[in-house]
């Protein structure tokens, strides 16, 4: 029995090493741009930069050294590889490893980070005492990544001891929903994350939590929030909420605006606040309402042959901008095919910032092959998906009778013919009495 308990032990040990020694690896070697400023050069607003190739192998567990044993690859500087732990495995997502031979790869820049104290309102308040601690003088860096397929942003802060290449992940900043689209009216959650190392001093003095928004050059504050005083700034923003319980309990830093409207395409920005320290992700909101078609008018008069027929197709409520209208045409044989004469108006803008256009088709069946008519088709091509609206079409004396039709008529001919004589016999009998 002792022998088995002893064996038994052992195993579990084995297994315990053998899971530690797989997690340890998990985290794949991130390759990664170092970029900053040129010393002594520019003038200009947006100074020069230049770039490095870089390499960051990634651990949960600063012990591990499983990581300082791969070589670095021949193209990439010794002073430019980075051994960063992060205990919150977030750099370890499947994301930012791709499988082998895969086109896309992970976007990934690293930079020194230069800390210091804001002037905002719902951030002052963590660097009240003016005096920066001792934890600060180090080597401070920032990275921000993105996975494949548009899946996650990471933004992190990392503080490594004076001239070494071994940083510790302080700050993580996450979104997987790196784009977003929705429809109008519904409500939509643009989502963040963030994560602080609990040994940091810094972990234990507040954050804050702020949304802006950007479109084409133009920017605004949608919500900020200031977690050590639990007070939200003032804004014009409406609909847009925090799940505050989420927030210190979770790191859930995730936007809700309840009601999605034209207005709220564009970049929003996402960023937390530690004392001197801050990281932000971006997420893209693209409102996508596809368009809706009525043709006029409907049904479609008969029509005759040589006659032209004038139809309108409007489409409406619809956002973004981008959309393609044309006809088609399905015949006896049930076959469609596109309709060329027609004409396209320019877009018009609703109330709400949705867009309406028109197209105009003159069915001349003179000159057009329509049969005897079939099923008309107003098609709209757009991002939100392709709309269709039908009616049918008649078109009237284009051929001679057929023998059924000339055997109907003869028919009716004589039951016609019955009763007119019928009626002629009875009251031709009353009229001898």
């Amino acid at each position: 029995m002792t022998e088995l308990s002893t064996i038994y032990k052992l195993s579990l040990v084995a297994a315990a090493c053998f899971f530690h020694a797989c997690s340890s690896s998990s985290c794949p070697a991130l390759d990664c741009w170092f970029v900053q400023e040129k010393v002594g050069r520019g003038g200009g607003l947006t100074p020069p930069t230049s770039q490095e190739k870089s390499l960051l192998y990634i651990r949960t567990d600063a012990n591990s050294h499983s990581a300082e044993s791969q070589e670095p690859l021949s193209d990439t500087s010794p002073d430019r590889v980075y051994f960063i732990t992060d205990p919150a495995a977030t750099l370890c997502h499947h994301s930012l490893s791709p499988p082998k031979g895969s086109i896309e790869k992970p976007q990934c820049e690293i930079s020194p980070f230069l800390q210091q104290p804001s002037n905002l309102k719902w951030v002052a308040p963590l660097t009240v005492s003016g005096f920066s601690p001792l934890y600060l003088q180090a080597d401070w860096f920032s990275a921000a990544l993105r996975g494949v397929d548009k899946e996650l942003a990471i933004s992190t802060v990392m503080r490594a001891p004076t001239a070494t290449k071994e940083p510790n992940v302080i700050l993580s900043v996450t979104s997987k929903t790196v784009s977003v689209q929705s429809r109008l009216g519904k409500p939509v959650l643009l989502d963040c994350g963030f994560w602080v190392d609990p040994s940091s001093p810094l972990s234990g003095s507040g954050f804050a939590v702020e949304w802006r928004y950007q479109f084409r050059g133009k920017g605004r504050l949608v919500l900020a929030y200031d977690g050590k005083t639990d007070r939200l700034a003032d804004t014009q923003e409406k609909g847009a909420t925090l799940d505050i319980e989420g927030l210190h309990k979770k790191g859930n830093a995730s936007l809700i605006l309840q009601e999605a409207k034209v207005r709220h395409s564009g970049t929003y920005i996402c960023t937390v606040y530690l004392p001197y320290l801050l990281a932000q992700v971006a997420v893209e909101l693209e409102i996508v309402e596809p368009p809706s078609l009525s043709i006029h008018p409907s049904p479609l008069p008969l029509a005759a042959p040589g006659q032209t027929l004038n139809v309108h197709c409007q489409a409406s409520g619809f956002a973004p901008l981008s959309m393609e209208l044309s006809w088609e045409f399905k015949g006896a044989d049930g076959k469609a095919r596109p309709l060329e004469s027609c004409s396209v108006t320019g877009h018009r803008e609703a109330w709400d910032g949705t867009y309406s256009q028109s197209t105009w088709l003159a069915l001349d069946t003179s000159k057009m092959d329509l049969g005897t008519g079939g099923e008309l088709t107003c098609v709209a091509v757009h991002p939100g998906g392709t709309r269709r609206a039908r009616t049918s079409l008649s078109i009237i004396g284009l051929t001679s009778p057929s023998i059924e039709d000339s055997m109907a008529m003869v028919g009716v001919a004589l039951v016609l013919y019955g009763l007119i004589k019928f009626v002629f016999w009875t009251f031709s009998s009353s009229g001898i009495k």
